[in-house]
């Protein structure tokens, strides 16, 4: 069975431009995400992206930062990176939407 980040990572290359970096010397799933060769996220762990969003998009979907992130706990609120995390099917879905949106944002 594939797991959700494979899924997540599968539907994202589908977009044109995203591409997945694997870090292979790491056994934590951190790994890489790029919009035409520019680092546009990364993923902590296995089950979460940090996405470069921007405070626009962040500020426009109503997005938060999580309260109990591990990495940055002390993320302030104008950042434009947001913490996604992933656990259900229809969490992948709204992550595939969020870049979407990115990507678009980015090609203009």
């Amino acid at each position: 069975m594939r797991s959700l980040k494979d899924e997540l990572i599968s539907r994202l290359e589908r977009i044109p431009g995203i591409s997945h970096v694997p870090f292979p010397d790491r056994s934590d799933g951190f790994s890489g995400l790029r919009y035409r060769g520019r680092e546009i996220g990364h993923f902590h762990h296995f089950n979460e992206l940090d996405l470069k969003l921007g405070r626009k998009l962040i500020r426009q979907q109503g997005l938060k930062h999580q309260p109990d992130s591990e990495i940055h706990p002390k993320r302030g609120p104008g950042s434009q990176y947001i913490e996604l995390r992933f656990h259900r099917r229809e969490d992948v879905d709204e992550i595939v939407r969020l870049v979407e949106l990115l990507a678009a944002e980015l090609s203009k």
